[in-house]
C-alpha cells in the first residue's frame, strides 16, 4: 500500500525533529551549564548527557558547522547568537507543554520527562494551543 502524502509529509517531519532533537538539546544543557558555572567544557556535557566524550566532540563538531556553538581545542565551549536562540526557544517549547501537562492532571514528576520529548515534536499550531490553555 502506497502512503498517503500526509503519512509521507509526516513522516519526513518526525525524522526532521529527530535530527533536530539533539541540537536542542545540547545548546539548552550549555546555556544552563554556562549559566551555573560560567563556563562549560566537553566533560561538562559528557556528564550531563552520561555519553562519552567522542560522542560530545562529534556532536558539538556538528553543531559548529550549524553555526550554533563556537568550540577551540582545549577551551571552553560557547553558543553562538543563534546557537543562544535556539536554546531560548527549545527552553519556552518545554516549560509550554511543562504547564500545559501539568494544567491536565499529570504529576509533575511524569510532567517533566513527557516533557522533554513532545517539546521537539509539538508542531507550531499545537504549541499556540496549549500556550493559549495554559493562560485560561
Amino acid at each position: 500500500m502506497k502512503p498517503t502524502t500526509s503519512s509521507s509529509a509526516s513522516h519526513q517531519r518526525t525524522r526532521k525533529d529527530h535530527a533536530t532533537e539533539a541540537a536542542e538539546d545540547y545548546v539548552e544543557a550549555i546555556d544552563d551549564i554556562l549559566s551555573a558555572k560560567g563556563e562549560c567544557r566537553v566533560d561538562d556535557l559528557r556528564k550531563h548527557f552520561s555519553v562519552s566524550h567522542v560522542t560530545v566532540s562529534r556532536i558539538l563538531a556538528r553543531l559548529q558547522r550549524e553555526g550554533l556553538v563556537r568550540k577551540e581545542a582545549y577551551r571552553p565551549v560557547s553558543l553562538t547568537k543563534k546557537g543562544k536562540r535556539l536554546a531560548d526557544q527549545s527552553r519556552e517549547r518545554h516549560q509550554i507543554v511543562l504547564e500545559f501537562l501539568k494544567k491536565l492532571g499529570v504529576s509533575a514528576e511524569v510532567a517533566e520527562m513527557d516533557a522533554e520529548g513532545i517539546e521537539h515534536h509539538v508542531s507550531e499550531e499545537t504549541l499556540e494551543v496549549m500556550r493559549r490553555f495554559n493562560t485560561k
